[in-house]
């Protein structure tokens, strides 16, 4: 579902399209950003007021920027770029929505930013359990608040990564790269996003001297016609299925 306030009343948007100051309007207009600071700001606010200890409550938060990079890997690697999704009608509408539409028009702000019903339950799984090893509820909470910060600085870096922009800070500008390889050249690496530490580790970053073959299957996942006659699902939800770049598909889509 769309949002359907301010910025986001009118046209689609896309970030090839789009002026900075464009990008922060529709940011902190978009109602899963507004969400994450509601809860940043409840978890916080709880946290802090408990009567926990406040070294515990420091290393809860630690641990939630130290495991945020390593739940985002495994999940962009094995579950979102797993086309193993598509293969039941249960399961085939959420891998749509969370990450084949973003992988056939990457620019397309709609879908670029993650699905709420997928993104918030994942945060608290991914924080909770070790703020509450830590601190008991109050460190469960600054886990989950913590969690919800940084997935606004990665959703905000996500979105820069894709906007029409030229960082002049060299690490973004090198994030920027490597995300763009992951999205035109190979999907088969550069998961990381923000943080490319865990690619690093497991052997799955590249950069352009360093980049294997463009991949066949960079703008669908995989899931190709032979596919889509096994699993018919996301291809009803798209109206077909198509390796085309995302100019070609838009400039199908106008005609």
């Amino acid at each position: 579902m769309l949002a359907k306030v301010g910025f986001w009343k009118r046209r689609r948007h896309h970030l090839d399209k789009m002026t900075f100051g464009e990008l922060v309007k529709a940011y902190f207009q978009y109602y899963a950003i507004q969400a994450y600071i509601l809860v940043a700001i409840g978890g916080f606010a709880y946290a802090l007021t408990a009567g926990a200890a406040p070294i515990p409550l420091a290393l809860s938060a630690a641990a939630a920027v130290l495991i945020y990079p390593l739940a985002w890997y495994l999940i962009h690697r094995y579950i979102l770029h797993g086309n193993w999704m598509a293969k039941s009608p249960l399961t085939a509408g959420v891998w749509k929505r969370i990450h084949f539409d973003h992988h056939q028009d990457p620019h397309d702000l709609h879908i670029l930013f993650g699905a709420l019903y997928t993104t918030l339950p994942t945060i608290a799984l991914a924080t909770m359990p070790v703020g509450y090893l830590l601190a008991g509820w109050p460190g469960a909470a600054m886990a989950l608040a913590t969690g919800c910060v940084v997935t606004c600085f990665y959703e905000f870096c996500h979105c820069v990564e894709h906007l029409s922009y030229k960082p002049k800070n060299p690490l973004l500008k090198r994030m920027k790269q490597a995300h763009m390889a992951h999205h035109f050249h190979s999907e088969q690496g550069n998961y990381g996003i923000t943080n490319f530490a865990w690619d690093k580790i497991f052997g799955t970053y590249y950069t352009n001297a360093t980049r294997p073959e463009k991949s066949a299957t960079v703008y669908n996942l995989g899931y190709d016609q032979e596919m889509a006659e096994r699993y018919p699902w996301v291809s009803d939800m798209s109206g077909g299925v198509s390796n085309d770049t995302p100019r070609d598909r838009r400039q199908k889509q106008a005609a």
